[in-house]
């Protein structure tokens, strides 16, 4: 009698590190024309002239990031005189915290944690690039984090106006923006402006084809033969293309392969998948909750208990009740608004009528928001 039932000690997975969102695949497909532009770009960086500053730019899960990567991995492997500093601005989003990221790159250590200023992080930084005659090349992932934090000119003016203090330093810059309402170029201010002038690369989303292609190659490497079927695939496509997300796919098969495994089956099958997309078409509200302060977390979720009450709720009403669990003040509490409606998290509008009311609605079931913020919590204790 053939054996279907999996063993305690077998797994499904040939490589489950293909399934991490933040896996950069040997053969990456599709992004040709980016990739070709964006090392046009970065070439005279190559030469020890400064690389031309540039903005990735497209909705989430199009290949921005991994573009990017890819292209710094090769930089790594052919020449030491361009240092590429790849930096995540959900968790990196303040100008101490980036320069800091940069300087360890240089140096191989963080610069120590009480009594440096700025200043003197930078001064060591530029001064290394004049001694070893380096070019760098920042990639700001995320780049729009640092306009909800008002870091964006705090960043982008010594990085591009260094040169001014110290001949010869030469610095590009890879602004990566996953929000398509953000204009990068119009956001920053003059004094900034006359310097960036950034090439624009638009990363389309992925057609069904493509997303097919790629999650297939995903289950080439990663699972072993026969864990999943063709039309179980095509589920897994179809629920992919609903969220418009490839992340959201690539995560799906994770989810699905771990459901199957704790069924103890050898393949996977509808429900699974189906189990797994309740968490995984999620992936966005968990992101975006991983990137916010303690603070910014408790405010959030005051808003989503007083959302299950009522789904549109007057501004004023709202920082009331937050103000009376929190304890936090109104201008504080209205950038947070503005950052979660920058965010996607909620929309900030106005009802018309007797003069102009401020409205907040959750973009998620408030329920799944307060959930997400229970894991998040549980993660970090």
């Amino acid at each position: 009698m053939k054996r279907n039932l999996l063993m305690w000690d077998e797994t499904l997975f040939r490589d489950p590190e293909v399934f991490e969102i933040d896996y950069v695949p040997e053969q990456f497909n599709h992004r040709d024309a980016q990739m070709q532009e964006l090392a046009f770009q970065i070439r005279p960086g190559l030469r020890g002239v400064r690389p031309q500053n540039t903005i990735c730019r497209g909705l989430p899960g199009t290949g921005k990031t991994t573009s990017v990567k890819k292209i710094f991995a090769e930089i790594e492997e052919a020449t030491k005189k361009l240092v590429p500093v790849y930096i995540n601005c959900q968790i990196d989003n303040t100008k101490f915290a980036i320069f800091s990221q940069i300087y360890r790159r240089i140096t191989g250590h963080l610069p120590p944690a009480s009594g440096t200023s700025f200043k003197q992080v930078f001064d060591a930084i530029a001064r290394h690039l004049q001694r070893e005659e380096q070019v760098l090349l920042v990639a700001l992932d995320d780049a729009n984090y640092l306009l909800y934090e008002n870091e964006i000119n705090q960043v982008l003016y010594p990085l591009l106006r260094s040169h001014e203090t110290y001949p010869g330093v030469r610095i590009g810059v890879i602004a990566i923006v996953s929000d398509m309402s953000v204009s990068l170029q119009s956001e920053v201010d003059a004094r900034v402006a006359s310097v960036f002038r950034p090439t624009e690369i638009y990363f389309p989303p992925y057609s069904e084809g493509e997303i097919r292609a790629i999650l297939e190659e995903r289950v080439i490497q990663g699972l072993y033969p026969n864990v999943l079927r063709r039309e179980m695939l095509d589920l897994v496509v179809e629920q992919t293309m609903k969220s418009g997300d490839l992340r959201v796919g690539i995560d799906l098969l994770k989810r699905a392969t771990l459901n199957a495994e704790k069924a103890a089956r050898r393949s996977i099958e509808r429900e699974d998948i189906c189990k797994a997309y309740e968490v995984s078409r999620y992936l966005h509200l968990a992101y975006s909750i991983r990137a916010l302060k303690a603070e910014e977390k408790k405010v959030l979720g005051r808003i989503a208990e007083m959302s299950i009450r009522d789904q549109e709720m007057n501004a004023g009403d709202v920082y009331r009740f937050v103000k009376e669990k929190v304890g936090v003040s109104y201008t504080k509490y209205y950038e947070m608004v503005r950052k979660f409606d920058a965010m996607r998290l909620l929309n900030l509008h106005y009802r018309q009528g007797r003069g102009r009311t401020r409205l907040i609605s959750l973009r998620y079931d408030p329920k799944r928001v307060l959930e997400q913020l229970g894991l998040e919590q549980t993660a970090a204790s």
